[in-house]
């Protein structure tokens, strides 16, 4: 894992949370804006992703591998589904969803960078 860009997907993350939860304070659905605003995020997580598995393929590996693979497929998934409620949900609470969709990801990222370093936490 390379710190700084965890570090940058970690504050573009919750960036990108604040900007989608503001249309819930104002009781209105997300925009096209707020999905770009995803979209740049999960472009991260695909860097993140291919650098994992050239390093996997590499030698260097995770205390746990199996644990490390789900936490990095699950670090794909979470803002396409997060992102496809919160346009089905045309109400306020599709932002709110998009919006912890962006939240969770700071935690599978911070979760997988203990795993590779080896901490327990």
């Amino acid at each position: 894992m390379i710190d700084g860009l965890a570090t940058a997907l970690i504050v573009i993350s919750l960036a990108a949370a604040a900007w989608t939860l503001v249309p819930a304070g104002r009781d209105r659905p997300i925009g096209w804006s707020h999905l770009a605003a995803l979209a740049v995020v999960e472009a991260g997580l695909l860097v993140q992703a291919v650098i994992a598995v050239v390093k996997l393929a590499g030698g260097e590996q995770p205390q746990d591998l199996t644990v490390f693979i789900g936490y990095l497929v699950g670090s794909l998934i979470i803002l396409p589904i997060g992102g496809f409620l919160g346009v089905a949900e045309r109400t306020r609470w599709g932002s709110v969803v998009a919006g912890v969709a962006c939240l969770v990801v700071p935690v599978v990222i911070m979760r997988m960078q203990q795993i590779w370093q080896g901490t327990v936490g």
